[in-house]
């Protein structure tokens, strides 16, 4: 990430650039049928290196705001999430997780040992494939008005746990890399804490947060309850960060925490307003890390590339999809599970800057990575809403109003 000096007009001009971009191709998206994300994530990718060199994701006032949008956007998520709901699909979640896990990690190794890859390289690419993006998932399901059914109730509990199990992989994978022994205490270790912090932040936070709202409510009685619910949105995420976990998942179990609320309605509307701004500023920079002159296939030194990055697709798309046929008991629609499973996202992306970062890929690989990031991205949003149109929107328990606007009018 760079971190030069970037004055405060061109830091306008760029943050003026990436929101109408993003309203621009949205816009055009939604009028083709598609979600606005993929308007979003395409106006990155030609705001961009990949064409008009515009925004660099990499300078550090971008990269802040793209994170604070993620933050945001998994916190109004959570703000939707009925908890009791979500426990109910608590063990289908788990193991479509675990296998969403385990069946991408074990083809993209073998894949890649196959193709002639180093075995630590291997590993690293390996857990890139174990990624499921939360944020852009959860997009889909509530812009299309379908989060609070079980399919996307279920696939939202399983994108989290996949956040947690893949913080878990890259943990060890580069404790590895860095010289650490990979022993069953370390593992136990850095698994504990991940899961701990999930498993106390909502115990603990179901016990103490009534309390705390009414003393908030005493003492702030004009009602600045945004203000308080977006404070323990940021402190969740700074303590989910400092237990080892991803700060998203602890600006999730903010939201999760509040829904219900009396304030709820009140703060859904205060974040949906914040969400105009800072979510697109995450979706565009998500498609402006990508360089897709890599994919060019006219280009001979191209070729491995490509190789590397179609088989990978295909284990990332295969892996993630039997998934959603896991849970043999669930009566629902398996199809839509799977395929709410497969995009990597920003995800799949921190796997592959680690992998650069570390040098532990090269050129080819890394772009072959981020092919399978940019692939299964681009490819969920369009299959997700082709199955779902075909059946509206429950009439009673769907997304309130709130979150309904943040998506459908970025």
């Amino acid at each position: 990430m760079e971190s030069g000096h970037l004055d405060a007009p061109r830091f306008f001009g760029i943050l003026a650039v990436i929101l109408l971009g993003a309203k621009v191709f949205g816009l055009l998206a939604r009028r083709i049928g598609q979600p606005a994300i993929l308007g979003e994530l395409i106006a990155g990718i030609v705001l961009g290196r990949s064409a008009l060199g515009w925004v660099d994701p990499r300078l550090e006032g971008l990269h802040l705001l793209s994170e604070l949008g993620v933050l945001i956007l998994l916190f109004a998520i959570g703000l939707e999430t009925n908890l009791g709901q979500l426990l109910r699909v608590g063990g289908t979640s788990a193991t479509v997780a675990a296998v969403g896990v385990a069946l991408p990690f074990a083809l993209g190794f073998v894949a890649c040992r196959l193709m002639g890859v180093a075995h630590l390289p291997a590993l690293v690419v390996s857990a890139s494939l174990t990624a499921t993006s939360v944020g852009i998932t959860a997009r889909v399901f509530a812009e299309l008005g379908h989060l609070q059914e079980p399919e996307g109730r279920i696939v939202l509990g399983a994108a989290v746990l996949d956040d947690v199990l893949g913080l878990v992989i890259l943990t060890v994978v580069f404790g590895v890399v860095n010289g650490n022994t990979l022993s069953a205490a370390s593992l136990a270790r850095t698994s504990g804490l991940a899961f701990g912090f999930l498993i106390a932040a909502i115990v603990l936070g179901t016990l103490l947060i009534p309390m705390v709202w009414k003393g908030i409510r005493k003492l702030d009685p004009a009602g600045a309850s945004v203000l308080w619910a977006l404070l323990l949105a940021l402190t969740l995420a700074w303590v989910a960060s400092a237990c080892g976990s991803a700060p998203i998942l602890g600006a999730f179990v903010a939201g999760l925490l509040l829904h219900g609320s009396e304030e709820a309605e009140g703060i859904e509307r205060g974040i949906t307003d914040l969400g105009h701004l800072f979510v697109p500023i995450f979706f565009v920079c998500v498609g402006a890390a990508v360089d897709v002159r890599v994919f060019d296939p006219s280009q001979r030194a191209n070729w491995p590339t490509l190789a590397i990055g179609a088989t990978l697709i295909v284990a990332a798309i295969l892996g993630k999809f039997a998934s959603g046929y896991a849970p043999w008991w669930f009566k629902g629609r398996k199809a839509v599970i799977g395929v709410g499973m497969i995009p990597r996202g920003e995800v799949g992306l921190i796997f592959a800057e680690m992998g650069d970062r570390g040098k532990i890929f090269d050129s080819k690989l890394f772009g072959a990575v981020t092919l399978m990031v940019v692939v299964t991205t681009f490819l969920a949003p369009p299959v997700l809403r082709r199955l779902l149109v075909t059946r509206g929107p429950l009439p009673s328990g769907g997304d309130r109003e709130g979150i309904d606007e943040l998506v459908t009018e970025i």
